[in-house]
């Protein structure tokens, strides 16, 4: 499980996580959600290591990951699909999956099957550029990639974002079978607030660096939860 204990996140001197404590238990999918500019992301760069907090811990399985550079953290189990993809666009499909093996041993330095039986695009456009695939078959592979490194928990940061309708069906399909064959720990940090609601065991909504509201999927419909969701 992985357990955020009252952190606060700092940029300079402005002050972007403000108290934050949320849980994703392993098996079970956690949403985050909020409007644009309130911390969602920053949270997620606290979690992967990417920032670090000024303040209160991080934990994974009982491991404490504060201190940890964001390699170390992937080591533990720590898949992390950062928002905008981020593939490498001259390297082919193939090699932008082969990235992930930086924290394996080297009997794991190999591509899961899985993963193309999920994505079976990626399987078909080995050869080609990264950049050449389209925004939701980039996508794909940032989910892929992150699956290489046989991560325990991981981590989404809008994946939804740009993309089509029927990708956005596949990309809630192999989330939710990544959940139900593996236990695995999803945390989602999304916008599209249906696609929370048809995946979610947990939500929390963020506003202004700070947790408002954490609940079941379904008091997403409450005046409460919409109060902090509309723009």
């Amino acid at each position: 499980m992985l357990t955020v204990d009252n952190i606060n996140l700092h940029y300079g001197a402005a002050q972007a996580l403000r108290g934050v404590s949320i849980t994703a238990p392993m098996g079970r999918i956690t949403c985050v959600l909020g409007r644009n500019g309130v911390g969602k992301s920053s949270l997620l760069r606290a979690i992967t290591g990417q920032q670090a907090v000024s303040a209160g811990a991080i934990a994974f399985n009982g491991a404490t990951l504060n201190g940890l550079a964001p390699y170390a953290r992937a080591k533990h189990g720590i898949g992390y699909v950062p928002q905008g993809r981020e593939i490498f666009p001259l390297l082919t499909v193939k090699e932008n999956l082969e990235t992930g093996f930086a924290p394996l041993g080297r009997k794991e330095k190999f591509i899961p099957d899985d993963i193309f039986a999920l994505f079976p695009v990626l399987n078909s456009m080995l050869s080609r550029r990264g950049g050449d695939l389209s925004g939701g078959q980039q996508q794909q592979l940032a989910i892929g990639r992150a699956m290489v490194t046989r991560p325990k928990i991981l981590v989404l940061d809008e994946p939804t974002e740009g993309i089509q309708p029927s990708i956005i069906k596949d990309i809630g399909r192999a989330i939710r079978y990544l959940r139900d064959s593996t236990g695995m720990a999803i945390l989602l940090v999304e916008q599209y607030l249906d696609f929370c609601r048809e995946l979610a065991d947990h939500v929390y909504i963020m506003d202004r660096g700070e947790i408002v509201h954490e609940g079941a999927a379904e008091t997403l419909d409450t005046a409460e939860a919409r109060r902090h969701l509309t723009v």
